[in-house]
């Protein structure tokens, strides 16, 4: 074969080569139609998953948080220091004693079974004595101005001095309760009796039914515990029974009640009224005093005829004075 011939047919060769090239179809048109499908269905799906939130909120509340043993560990931290604290409520409502304020806890004050349904503390010592010191009590009538303390079953009745404001006994008032109450310790305490009793209404509940009591006395108990105590706890006070004879049922205020000044009201057009209406044995209703009670307003009597005294002479002084110018004159 000459040259010529040769590079003619290389020539030749590498024109139909070129050729091929052109006319060649891409490979993706050379693959079949379900290839050709799936190929490009995985591209688009790529493409879609890429535009979707990374997570949705129901999707995140089933995801795994701890492992079972990193769970517990957590809850041995967390938990003793959870446990400890005890979440409180107070809660105030005025009575009709402008001077005293009644605080209702979300906690009970007297536990069950106490054998009164209220103690009341009138004096820092009474807190201290046996049957039923309690050192919240102590710790309230430590306050300025503070006066007395009364314990019911599921509230606290604070009364103030007249002069007192409430803006400066409140906010103790209520630090002293949220206190005592987180502590976990009990508000009362029962001792044995060592002396003279200390606390008002630490005897057995006056308005509890008795053997010894006769039909009338049992009645007036009876009313005197469903229609009138409950209406007097709501005031932040309590009624104490003292006794019938010829007549007269002798009752005593407490709390809120004892201080106020329509408990005369009270008792004369409420509590009289209604026993008178469903007693007729009873023809009259009167407060008990307490021994100090009445040698506090024997001695304030005598105050107040000096006082009155007093004023008489000076009175009569100007008057004569008077008289002697007029005269001189």
């Amino acid at each position: 074969m000459s040259v010529s011939s040769a590079s003619g047919i290389v020539l030749r060769r590498a024109i139909l080569t070129s050729r091929g090239a052109t006319q060649r179809p891409s490979v993706v048109e050379s693959l079949p139609r379900s290839i050709n499908s799936r190929v490009f269905g995985s591209y688009r799906t790529i493409h879609r998953s890429a535009r979707l939130p990374a997570i949705t909120a129901s999707e995140a509340r089933h995801r795994p948080t701890l492992r079972p043993h990193q769970q517990s560990s957590a809850a041995r931290v967390i938990g003793p220091s959870a446990a400890s604290k005890r979440s409180i409520f107070i809660q105030t409502e005025n009575t009709p004693n402008p001077d005293a304020l009644k605080f209702i806890p979300n906690h009970r004050i007297l536990p069950e079974g106490f054998p009164t349904s209220f103690l009341e503390y009138l004096s820092p010592r009474s807190t201290l004595a046996p049957p039923h010191p309690s050192p919240l009590a102590a710790n309230l009538l430590n306050v300025d101005g503070v006066t007395s303390v009364f314990y019911g079953p599921e509230f606290i009745t604070v009364t103030k001095a007249s002069d007192a404001n409430w803006a400066h006994i409140k906010p103790e008032v209520f630090s002293l309760i949220t206190q005592s109450v987180t502590s976990g310790e009990p508000i009362v305490s029962t001792v044995a009796k060592s002396g003279e009793q200390a606390q008002e209404g630490g005897d057995a509940e006056s308005l509890s039914s008795n053997e010894e009591d006769d039909e009338v006395v049992g009645m007036i108990k009876e009313l005197l515990e469903t229609r009138i105590r409950p209406a007097i706890q709501e005031d932040g006070g309590d009624i104490e029974f003292r006794g019938f004879e010829n007549g007269i049922v002798m009752l005593k205020l407490r709390g809120a009640c004892r201080t106020c000044d329509s408990s005369t009201v009270t008792l004369k057009n409420g509590i009289e009224s209604m026993l008178m209406h469903y007693i007729e044995e009873v023809q009259g209703v009167e407060q008990a005093m307490d021994e100090e009670e009445e040698i506090s307003m024997h001695e304030f009597a005598k105050f107040e005829e000096k006082l009155r005294q007093q004023k008489g002479a000076a009175a009569t002084a100007s008057t004569g004075g008077k008289g002697t110018l007029d005269s001189a004159a």
